[in-house]
């Protein structure tokens, strides 16, 4: 392990007298790539500057010791500050998610339980759009198909961060894991006689893809424009400015009519279309990758019952980290953070585990 530290050492110097030249910054795309490798090493480098350093302590305590025996304590005390910057350094080696720094398209589709499951799309949606608040992202409606009760039969938003984000800080490394089937306990409010039912709505979180990183040829679309409808069907829009793109090579299929322009319409439509044939990619990836990393937490199997609202005990339980607590109702204002900590810890640990093995 200590070997390739040492490595990367090497280069993050390297980055750091090439971001001191001003020639390098001619080169926009070049410097940004230079300056983002650099932001990754540095929390690497900075922490094994701390565990050698706590290494001298322990020789210099221990050397002391031989006269002092009040040293003993000092040396133990290095020990264990190097016990914990050795466990800090290894989880910072786990090769991290190249999208991790993307911004993505998170859509919130009703499921099970009609009416009910639209309402508890809707607040999702607000969860999600409270939590982007609270953590300084922007948030963007690209398309929105409401239920006659106000809530949604299915919901797209692109949430972005505002500027650069910190390595392991970005939209898709949150995000990722809201993927799957959520599922609600409560009294739905078309429920006249208190009973409690369970619903359930789907997440599908995807980074958002450049122009650059999906090859769209225009002969594989098929594009259909019909008119826009609102709550119980009623036409809300006189010209056919809805627009649903079907990519043949795939059978994707991104729609959007949240728009009274057919073109933004469509602008938006390719948005969801490439994002999702990005993700259909990543994942064809996945399933040809080795077991270690299929063993990772998982956040594209979108049939799995990821996460429990019960609003009866106002508890939240995710079934995949075994985490639960009993403020649902802060959670659904947008204190989310204790929750996807807990899949960023599970997924850190599980990757973990797979290089050791390895």
């Amino acid at each position: 392990m200590f070997e390739a530290v040492e490595e990367l050492l090497v280069e993050h110097a390297a980055l750091e007298m090439r971001l001191a030249d001003p020639a390098v910054h001619a080169d926009q795309a070049n410097a940004r790539k230079a300056a983002k490798r650099y932001a990754e090493l540095t929390p690497i480098v900075t922490v094994y500057r701390a565990w050698r350093l706590a290494g001298e302590d322990i020789e210099t305590a221990r050397e002391f010791a031989t006269e002092d025996p009040d040293f003993y304590a000092e040396a133990k005390t290095a020990e264990a500050r190097r016990d914990e910057l050795t466990e800090e350094l290894r989880l910072l080696l786990v090769p991290r998610d190249p999208n991790d720094d993307k911004d993505v398209i998170l859509e919130v589709k009703a499921g099970e339980g009609g009416e009910e499951s639209a309402l508890f799309a809707g607040d999702l949606l607000r969860m999600y759009l409270r939590f982007a608040e609270r953590v300084g992202w922007k948030t963007e409606l690209i398309d929105a198909n409401e239920s006659d009760l106000g809530g949604y039969k299915d919901v797209s938003v692109a949430v972005k961060t505002r500027g650069g984000a910190e390595p392991g800080q970005g939209v898709w490394a949150r995000l990722k894991y809201e993927g799957g089937v959520h599922r609600v306990q409560r009294v739905p409010a078309t429920e006249s006689q208190g009973r409690i039912h369970t619903s359930a709505a789907g997440v599908l979180v995807t980074p958002e893809a450049e122009e650059v990183e999906v090859e769209v040829h225009a002969n594989d679309l098929r594009i259909d424009v019909y008119r826009s409808s609102g709550p119980g069907g009623q036409s809300v829009n006189t010209t056919d400015s809805a627009v649903r793109i079907t990519h043949l090579p795939t059978g994707i299929v991104a729609s959007c009519q949240n728009e009274k322009s057919q073109l933004q319409n469509k602008e938006s439509a390719m948005r969801i279309l490439r994002s999702r044939l990005l993700a259909a990619a990543q994942e064809e990836a996945e399933r040809e990758a080795s077991d270690a990393r299929r063993s990772q937490v998982r956040t594209v199997d979108r049939s799995e019952r990821i996460r429990t609202y019960n609003y009866p005990e106002n508890r939240i339980s995710d079934h995949r980290t075994g985490f639960k607590s009993y403020n649902l109702d802060q959670v659904l204002d947008g204190d989310l953070t204790p929750v996807i900590q807990s899949c960023v810890d599970a997924d850190a640990a599980a990757k973990l585990a797979a290089a050791q093995e390895n």
